[in-house]
């Protein structure tokens, strides 16, 4: 639609209008250009033309006031308002050019670290709202846009036009909700939202929503979708939970080509992406869309700081914690300390065994009467065996060598194992007494299965 269109003003006070950005069920928002006192660009909402009631104005007056007490770089601000010769009232937004978060997370392949740096910074601006006494209540992708500003990805929360107030007062008219009137998109509502009186709903809410984003990111589905299951049994499935929510790893397409596809948006291959869900990600998509929001998490700070967690590899609070599971967080936090540490282990128990080793064979060998230039000789090459394997080892680790830098300690452990396996087959005995050294180790690393191979 264009301004050409009679259905759209030309102007509005100081704001010539370019077209229609969006509609709503109380208001349009159209792209507009202010002209003075300066020139820029900028979003207007009007109260759509025909429509009345003292509860869609309170609604609008609301969605203007919450605009106006948020600054965040998060939330698009609120930079004028004002009423039209007919009555109607409009408030005037920063223009924000962006796409919703999830189309630029796709069209831009970003992999699953960008997006949770992505899907915080939205949570940090939620956590403002909720400071500032405000509920979104519709957060979904489309009310997210993500503007790129230095080459930098910032996201944007719009349209707080069913926006509820907590312990503020945001307008002086009355702002009420019918009884089994449901406000939101259904997708994203939390199930004391779907309930429909509305009346007890809190920022654990909004935590919902964000929740729904999450998941959609990591995997590109909402976790129940109403248009597959109808509306009436999306809402019974939402709020009674009879039927177990899929975890965002059991999400994924099943069709092989539309899993492909998933995976290559996020950098990876649908196994790849299966087994990076699998755990901690999972864990806290769960925590988040909990249909007991006593069990969600309690803020979107609590999220946000979860989900930092992650990228940070410590111990997330949605899992629960195991001793296993902190050593496995602790070793991929301090990789080159644990290798150091695995290299130190192998070096001085291959040393120890190398050593008894030559011991053994000396004894043997005097035993036998063995000439002493023979024995010296089998001694060297024994020596030299261990030598090779212990420097073979450490040079799996050098990345002059293996050809990249972050080189594991299991990558080195492995790596040793199967030179032993292989280099070492006609000797059995050193073979043996090597293999159980590196079973000691990986026992040290707490990999019993491989320990017990």
């Amino acid at each position: 639609m264009t301004n050409g269109d009679p259905a759209v003003p030309e102007r509005i006070g100081p704001y010539r209008i370019e077209g229609v950005l969006g509609e709503g069920g109380m208001g349009v928002v159209y792209a507009a250009e202010q002209t003075e006192p300066v020139r820029r660009r900028v979003a207007l909402k009007l109260v759509r033309a025909g429509t009345s009631g003292d509860d869609i104005a309170a609604r609008f007056a609301a969605e203007r006031q919450a605009l106006a007490v948020m600054q965040h770089p998060g939330i698009a601000r609120v930079l004028d308002a004002g009423t039209t010769p007919g009555g109607s009232p409009y408030f005037v937004m920063e223009y924000v050019d962006g796409v919703p978060i999830t189309e630029y997370a796709d069209a831009r392949e970003l992999d699953i670290e960008d997006r949770l740096e992505l899907f915080v910074a939205v949570c940090e601006a939620i956590q403002h709202a909720h400071q500032k006494g405000v509920i979104h209540r519709d957060l979904k992708p489309s009310n997210v846009l993500v503007t790129e500003q230095s080459g930098t990805a910032t996201p944007k929360i719009i349209d707080f036009g069913i926006a509820k107030a907590v312990g503020t007062k945001l307008t002086d008219e009355t702002l009420a909700t019918s009884f089994g009137q449901v406000l939101g998109t259904p997708a994203y509502m939390s199930p004391e939202q779907a309930e429909g009186a509305g009346l007890d709903v809190d920022t654990r809410a909004d935590v919902y929503a964000l929740g729904v984003i999450l998941y959609e990111l990591l995997v590109g589905l909402v976790p129940i979708d109403p248009e597959e299951l109808g509306f009436v049994q999306f809402l019974t499935r939402l709020i009674t939970d009879e039927v177990p929510t899929p975890r965002p790893s059991a999400r994924l397409p099943r069709d092989p080509e539309l899993a492909t596809t998933t995976a290559a948006r996020r950098r990876t291959t649908p196994e790849a992406l299966r087994r990076r869900l699998s755990g901690d990600l999972d864990w806290i998509a769960m925590k988040a869309i909990e249909t007991d929001r006593d069990r969600r998490y309690g803020s979107a700070r609590e999220l946000a700081a979860d989900v930092a967690r992650y990228l940070r590899d410590e111990p997330v609070v949605a899992r629960p914690p195991s001793t296993r599971y902190r050593a496995e967080k602790f070793v991929r936090r301090n990789r080159a300390a644990v290798l150091g540490a695995a290299a130190a282990v192998v070096l001085l128990v291959a040393g120890t065994i190398a050593s008894w080793i030559g011991l053994t064979r000396a004894n043997r060998a005097e035993a036998a009467a063995v000439s002493e230039g023979e024995r010296a000789l089998r001694e060297a090459t024994t020596a030299n065996e261990a030598t090779e394997f212990l420097v073979g080892l450490f040079n799996a680790a050098n990345p002059n060598v293996a050809g990249r830098p972050d080189v594991s300690a299991r990558e080195m452990l492995d790596g040793g194992v199967a030179r032993i396996e292989g280099e070492l087959a006609g000797q059995p005995e050193i073979q043996a007494r090597l293999l159980e050294t590196m079973a000691w180790v990986f026992s040290a690393l707490n990999d019993y299965d491989r320990a017990r191979e």
